[in-house]
């Protein structure tokens, strides 16, 4: 017989308070550790809990969540609730213990139901042999179940406003429902993944991406000593991909994971974060931001600050204040800076034109927001590299929009890094090395100033230094290619073959196409005597003119001179108005010293910026010992020692 149901319903090693939408561990290693489940969350699991193992469809749930005509993607709503509810449960959609999926039907409990305080009468038992109860029963289930919810739904949400009144401002924390976070000797590990775009427009995604990265940045300037935050890059290699957070977890290394949705309604937009445990998969926090589209900007400082009070992080009375410090930026001219940074980070000319414009209009917007000129200015910078713009026009351009930037923010880590490139280009390398290293200091945990400074580090033959950096980089950025590619760019400049080529083969397992690829395994395997293992690799090489430098090495290795010879006048023929450097290189390997010497006077002369790599570069080794080296050391502002 059916019994009285009491507050609580339990399944498995769950528990569930369907009066404040508490969910316990009964079992394992950590029992009785709590979690208060979201809205949407708690209601899909009293569906469940409803039907008792029969089907809840996607309908069913599209209804009863989303009854308010709410403008989202339902198919994504449901599948990131229904996500969210399993990671709860520590459980998996592969090998379900708890939530069964039935095609795109819907889902069903897989546990039997208990009410662990019933009054009369025995424990309903009922397993999942014998799901087909009459209606009149399943009913009645539903009933006592929903009674049990309703008349105490009014006093939860009561108790959950005195919650925000009391902690000032929204700081739902849970410490004491949740595991130990680790020693505080120990530097925590959190990823902030890639904010789902819930709103039914795809238009949106500009203001997904650049949320994103705007959360990382402002927890990554934090406590850096105590909290690193994976880069942008590792973590949006998991946007629209439905992994499972233990994995997340081994990719990245990380202890934490912040869990970030964006929704829409008229003129508001709704924000949802919540901040996992890895190891038990723990909801230790999570909180709805309810702002209008013109106050976004907040968010970043909203998050920051709930999360540094979770994970208990030591900040100063500078950091505190930082955090709560008013940003006073046009909100029109904000959106056109999401949208520049969401073409610039598509990598490409033409999408580099377009992001130009939108931060040319933001700092139209909002003369006074400085991060807006900065990002003109790296726009301007890669136009004039690439020759979509003239070149002296394109870095005038950007040296006058990264100078406005420091005017208006003498503290800002990103524009000193922007300026250490500009800086870079003017041959001011002393200037360059200075830039990028006060934009360390300002934000010591951004793996892209690191992967800078250990460039700068071995321009400057800072060789331990350099290592250093390009190692902490690829810590903070483990998926990132390109930052083990540095790394393996740095080891081979340091003579350290074997890191070098491990590093460039990992790089290139993450992405095929990165730089530098096939280019520094060519030159590894150069240097290490093995041309003819460096052949096919340079077949691989996209730029036209670096497959014609290492082809004019790799033969001069193999003995083949007269191949060697041809190769080297077409580099001359196609190439040398702009890459002299790279044929001065080719004589210096040849061992061919005046010639060496003539071109590196040319490159510097069309102000080669290769040139500031003279101290480190493998190819140039020969020239070491000849009297001119150092002059010419001397004459480019390096350091000869």
């Amino acid at each position: 017989m059916y019994t009285r149901p009491s507050e609580r319903v339990r399944f498995g090693a769950f528990e569930l308070d369907l009066s404040t939408g508490e969910l316990r561990s009964v079992e394992g290693p950590l029992p009785n550790n709590k979690v208060l489940l979201r809205e949407q969350m708690f209601q899909v699991m009293r569906m469940l809990v409803e039907r008792d193992g029969t089907i809840v469809t996607r309908e069913e749930i599209k209804s009863r969540l989303w009854a308010d005509h709410t403008t989202i993607d339902f198919d994504q709503g449901i599948n990131s609730t229904i996500k969210a509810l399993r990671r709860a449960l520590g459980d998996s959609a592969d090998n379900p213990r708890y939530i069964e999926t039935l095609g795109r039907r819907g889902y069903r409990l897989m546990l039997t139901i208990e009410y662990p305080e019933s009054t009369t009468g025995p424990v309903l038992e009922k397993g999942r042999d014998n799901r087909q109860e009459p209606a009149a029963e399943m009913s009645e289930n539903r009933a006592r179940v929903q009674r049990e919810v309703w008349p105490r739904r009014w006093k939860a949400a009561i108790l959950l406003a005195s919650a925000v009144i009391l902690v000032g401002g929204g700081y739902f924390s849970w410490r004491h429902f949740r595991a130990i976070t680790p020693p505080k000797s120990e530097r925590i590990r959190l990823a902030v993944l890639p904010f789902q775009n819930l709103t039914g427009d795809p238009n949106k995604e500009y203001l997904a991406d650049g949320l994103t990265e705007g959360t990382i940045s402002q927890l990554g300037r934090l406590n850096p000593e105590q909290l690193a935050v994976i880069a942008r890059t590792s973590v949006m290699g998991y946007k629209h991909k439905d992994e499972r957070l233990d994995q997340i977890g081994r990719d990245l290394s990380v202890q934490y994971v912040l869990e970030n949705s964006l929704r829409s309604s008229g003129d508001h937009l709704r924000l949802t974060s919540q901040l996992i445990q890895v190891k038990d998969q723990t909801h230790l926090w999570s909180h709805d931001y309810n702002y209008a589209a013109t106050d976004i900007l907040n968010v970043e400082d909203d998050v920051a600050k709930e999360v540094a009070r979770e994970i208990e992080l030591r900040l100063t009375s500078q950091q505190r204040a930082e955090l709560s410090r008013p940003h006073p930026v046009n909100p029109e001219a904000f959106d056109a800076y999401l949208h520049g940074y969401y073409f610039f980070q598509r990598d490409t000319d033409k999408d580099t034109d377009m992001a130009a414009s939108y931060f040319e209009r933001s700092t139209q917007l909002d003369p006074s927001y400085a991060l807006a000129w900065v990002w003109l200015s790296r726009a301007r910078n890669w136009q004039a590299e690439e020759g979509l713009i003239p070149r002296e026009e394109g870095h005038s351009l950007s040296r006058e929009a990264i100078e406005r930037a420091l005017a208006l923010d003498p503290n800002l880590a990103q524009a000193y890094s922007q300026m250490g490139r500009v800086k870079f280009v003017d041959f001011d390398w002393v200037g360059a090395d200075d830039s990028i290293r006060r934009a360390i200091a300002l934000e010591p945990g951004n793996p892209e100033y690191l992967d800078q400074a250990a460039f700068s580090a071995a321009k400057f033959g800072r060789s331990d230094e350099a290592l250093t950096l390009a190692r902490r980089a690829v810590e903070l950025d483990p998926l990132n290619a390109f930052s083990w590619g540095t790394r393996g760019e740095i080891e081979y400049y340091e003579g350290q073959l074997a890191g070098a080529e491990a590093d460039v083969k990992k790089s290139l397992e993450l992405s095929p196409d990165v730089w530098p690829g096939p280019f520094l395994l060519s030159e590894v395997y150069l240097t290490e005597g093995r041309p003819q293992d460096a052949l096919p690799e340079i077949k691989l090489v996209r730029s036209d003119y670096l497959r014609t430098y290492l082809y004019a090495l790799a033969y001069a290795a193999i003995g083949q001179q007269k191949q060697s010879d041809a190769v080297l006048k077409e580099l001359i023929a196609k190439y040398s108005t702009r890459k002299a450097f790279w044929v001065a290189s080719v004589y210096a390997f040849r061992n061919q010293r005046d010639e060496a010497f003539e071109w590196l006077d040319r490159a510097y002369a069309q102000r080669e910026d290769d040139v500031a790599d003279m101290k480190f570069w493998p190819m140039l080794k020969n020239l070491h010992s000849d009297p001119r080296y150092s002059a010419f050391l001397n004459k480019i502002h390096l350091p000869t020692t």
